[in-house]
């Protein structure tokens, strides 16, 4: 289990990677990742396939997750899971489902229902690092508490940009990198999840 959820982490950002080399003009720095499944995309099947498997294999870990943490603290363990619950529903199988349109603008039902999936998604998993780093220090993890204390700072930074990025007064600025922001964000996200699963694999050798 955890070495597919190391898997499926890299996943989340060599899977755009590799289609975007089939999609012309695509521009990584500058366009969010569903843009890779939008309705025109050429490779919009096998990117909305992947938001499905990262949907499917992230319910399953937020209950996982649950299960571990609840030893500690129930309310933290519920709140944990929730965070990636949501995501996993919101910017993974609903996002996968319905295709945003041409651009950001949701001008389609389904491009609404992707955009506001994904947008809470993202604001869910957000918290993420906040409460892993929470349950650590219960723990008495200290150097995780640090580690996902400063993961959680960084997630915040980059998904504030990312917010930004699309706003006409940062056109012309590195601000409007809103594709490298969006990963960034997202890395950082995950890195508590990354460290959780390391640290499992290496307990079992």
């Amino acid at each position: 289990f955890w070495a597919l959820t190391l898997m499926t982490v890299a996943g989340e950002f060599l899977v755009p990677r590799w289609l975007k080399r089939y999609c012309p003009g695509y521009d990584a720095r500058r366009m969010v990742m569903s843009l890779l499944g939008a309705a025109h995309s050429p490779v919009r099947r096998l990117y909305n396939g992947w938001l499905l498997w990262l949907g499917c294999f992230l319910t399953a870990a937020a209950f996982v997750l649950y299960r571990q943490a609840r030893r500690s603290s129930a309310p933290l363990a519920l709140l944990l899971g929730a965070s990636v619950l949501v995501f996993a529903w919101g910017a993974g199988l609903l996002a996968g489902l319905f295709s945003i349109g041409e651009t950001k603008r949701m001008e389609t039902r389904a491009a609404k229902l992707h955009g506001y999936g994904a947008a809470l998604g993202f604001m869910a998993l957000l918290a993420f690092p906040l409460l892993s780093g929470l349950l650590a220090r219960r723990q008495g993890e200290w150097g995780a508490t640090v580690f996902d204390g400063l993961a959680f700072a960084l997630a915040l930074l980059f998904f504030i940009l990312f917010v930004c990025a699309d706003k006409p007064r940062f056109e012309r600025t590195a601000v409007a990198y809103e594709g490298l922001w969006q990963r960034l964000a997202l890395l950082c996200m995950y890195l508590p999840l990354v460290r959780r699963a390391v640290a499992a694999l290496l307990s079992s050798l």
